[in-house]
């Protein structure tokens, strides 16, 4: 069956938004279809609230609810369900909550299969402290950038005798390139002041050298942008001393994979870290913590995480204002500490949380 691309131009993201930038190419006040998955264990709880605060906000968005629990396919395989990737091409926008990839052969991650299938090669987070949620740092404001489809995690691995088995690092010209000029337009779209391109160039100079040599390339685009490069080591010391150190962020896929959780630490845990994967016209917003089976059902779950990344994509989709009035009920639902769910060392339902915010929503109209 064949498939409606959903490739664009970079130049076709830009837009005046408000918030972070991160794109798109329409920016009418017309309801707008999203693609919506919403994930196992907790992810139809944290999907349910997020729908309801953004009816409360009448956020012009539809709905289209898709299954991708995993189909096996005639090699043998299981794959997405071909509804679930033919909604995303036709929507070019996804909401997903948590997915849980079974255990065993033949089974890939869910993750990763959207990610390659819709080419997102960027992960985006920014990750800022919360007024109201307090942790050991006060001051934190970046945002990690990794390139998201190769590297490590290309599934290049093999044995090459018993007991010896080699896993091959890919980096090509084209996914850095890209990724990398990504950084830049961001930084300068949302008024940031630093590019920080991570790296190991010093053991793996080929590999790490050629990503490092596509940053600078970019770099020398953006003269307005302060480049500067770090090894990935050197990073994760400056990162937990010191965190105001850092604007923006880009790096490789494993090092993003990493780095970008311990960012997440910083701020109080991937439970209230939103996170984008942009790619050349689609985009796929999501929660990245787990899907907590053992709370799943029982009305305990903080929709915090998902919610802030569909705030990421209403901005992506040109809807920044809608987006801004959801996040600032958001927060100062987080910064009152009336309704806070039991990981925001509260009490309250998830349902008691969603309808604080939906409550502060409706009253700024």
């Amino acid at each position: 069956m064949a498939f409606r691309l959903c490739f664009r131009p970079l130049s076709s993201f830009l837009g005046r938004l408000s918030g972070p930038r991160i794109g798109k190419r329409n920016y009418s006040q017309e309801i707008q279809t999203v693609t919506l998955i919403p994930g196992d264990g907790i992810g139809p709880e944290i999907s349910s609230s997020v729908q309801e605060i953004f009816a409360a906000a009448q956020a012009p968005i539809a709905w289209e609810p898709v299954d991708v629990t995993p189909v096996k396919g005639p090699d043998g395989k299981f794959h997405i369900p071909t509804k679930a990737v033919q909604s995303m091409h036709g929507t070019t926008v996804g909401l997903k909550g948590p997915l849980a990839t079974p255990i065993g052969k033949g089974h890939q991650s869910l993750n990763l299969a959207l990610r390659k299938e819709f080419t997102l090669y960027a992960n985006v987070r920014p990750c800022k402290s919360i007024e109201g949620y307090e942790t050991p740092y006060k001051d934190v404001d970046l945002v990690t950038i990794r390139e998201n489809t190769e590297g490590e995690y290309s599934g290049i691995e093999h044995v090459i005798v018993d007991g010896v088995v080699q896993s091959i690092k890919l980096i090509t010209e084209q996914a850095s390139r890209r990724v990398a000029e990504y950084a830049f337009k961001y930084a300068q779209d949302n008024n940031r002041s630093t590019v920080t391109a991570v790296h190991k160039a010093n053991v793996m100079r080929m590999s790490d050298g050629l990503f490092l040599k596509c940053c600078r390339d970019a770099a020398a685009k953006y003269r307005g942008i302060k480049f500067q490069e770090m090894y990935l080591d050197t990073v994760c010391l400056n990162m937990v001393q010191d965190p105001a150190e850092f604007d923006v962020l880009v790096m490789p896929n494993l090092y993003g994979d990493i780095l970008s959780d311990l960012c997440a630490g910083l701020i109080g845990g991937l439970g209230v870290t939103p996170s984008g994967n942009i790619g050349e016209g689609c985009a796929i917003f999501e929660s990245v913590h787990g899907t907590a089976p053992d709370i799943a059902g029982l009305d305990k779950a903080n929709p915090t995480a998902l919610l802030l990344s569909a705030v990421m994509m209403l901005r992506y989709m040109g809807l920044g204002s809608y987006g801004a009035r959801i996040e600032k009920s958001c927060f100062e639902t987080i910064r009152e500490g009336k309704y806070l769910t039991g990981d925001l060392g509260g009490s309250a339902k998830c349902s008691d949380f969603t309808k604080a915010i939906c409550d502060k929503v409706v009253a700024m109209d």
